[in-house]
């Protein structure tokens, strides 16, 4: 198995090469250019001309790839933004771990309320524990982060006065940033859940044990449950993966400093290092989570745990 996920981790290469060559000709088509973003509408076009010189913009399209890639796998240098003259990382980093840190929190109380609620609504389908969680889960699925934002910050922070509505400085800031991130993957994974659930229930293989005596807690906790659990994870496994990437909204509305919201603001200033490196560390996140998932098919089913061992033999 080690060397499937050595074979998923080499894969970043081409993935990094690929995201940057994709985000460097996005930037190159668009109009305007740093030197004109960061010194104004009024700035003599010569002052402009110069600046764009001195941070290399003016070069080639090419050439500034090609030594941008040289300087990542030679140096380990993202560079330097050309709107604050900071080193990128010391931009990035503290952003991007705020980032994880709430679409990993977010994610793991979508499955603590969504997961075993799906369960339980499916043993027990057709009574109130499958009505209820499915009509609520129906209409929560379709909120909006920012609308579901919007209302969490009116009924706690306007009415209650219970939570801050902005900022970063206690655990009180981030509850309702993690509830507007949780409440839709919540809804989701509650329903996929559900149906998956049903679905194996509904196999021959479970009639054939409660045929046999098998207690109804056996078959669903260890039989039915354990082959549920592969389309789950999956879910669970993009969610995160959309949450790295897509938490801006929430950082926006919440005034959270994380990755999302910054590569939005240089977008402005087409502040190439800065949004470059982001996107890179996005997407080596995305690319672990998924290979995350793949590890933890293993893990639930023995006969992809038995496939792994036999490409590894």
């Amino acid at each position: 198995m080690h060397r499937y996920i050595v074979k998923r981790l080499l894969f970043l290469i081409p993935t990094i090469f690929g995201v940057t060559l994709i985000i460097y000709a996005i930037m190159a088509m668009t109009p305007g250019d740093p030197g004109r973003a960061v010194l104004g509408v009024n700035a003599p076009q010569a002052d402009v001309d110069e600046y764009n010189h001195m941070l290399g913009y003016d070069r080639p399209f090419l050439e500034k790839y090609l030594n941008y890639m040289k300087n990542i796998i030679l140096h380990q240098d993202f560079g330097v933004s050309y709107f604050t003259k900071q080193p990128v990382f010391d931009e990035v980093l503290p952003r991007y771990s705020l980032t994880i840190k709430l679409a990993v929190v977010g994610v793991a109380l979508a499955a603590l309320i969504g997961v075993p609620l799906g369960i339980k609504a499916a043993v027990k389908q057709y009574s109130l524990w499958d009505t209820i969680p499915s009509v609520m889960a129906f209409f929560i699925a379709a909120i909006p982060q920012f609308v579901l934002g919007m209302i969490l910050m009116f009924i706690f922070a306007l009415k209650l006065n219970l939570l801050p509505s902005y900022g970063t400085g206690s655990i009180q800031h981030y509850i309702m940033p993690i509830l507007a991130i949780a409440i839709p993957p919540a809804a989701q994974n509650m329903r996929f859940t559900k149906s998956s659930m049903l679905e194996e229930i509904r196999q021959d293989y479970v009639r054939t044990a409660r045929a046999k005596g098998a207690e109804e807690r056996t078959v669903i906790w260890k039989h039915v449950l354990r082959n549920a659990l592969l389309p789950v994870v999956t879910q669970i496994g993009m969610s995160l993966g959309m949450l790295i990437a897509g938490t801006v909204v929430v950082e926006k509305l919440f005034t959270l400093p994380g990755i999302g919201s910054l590569i939005v603001d240089r977008i402005t200033f087409k502040d190439e290092p800065v949004i470059l490196a982001g996107t890179i560390l996005i997407s080596i996140a995305f690319t672990l989570v998924m290979l995350l998932v793949d590890i933890t098919y293993a893990f639930i089913d023995p006969r992809i745990r038995a496939k792994y061992t036999r490409t590894r033999g």
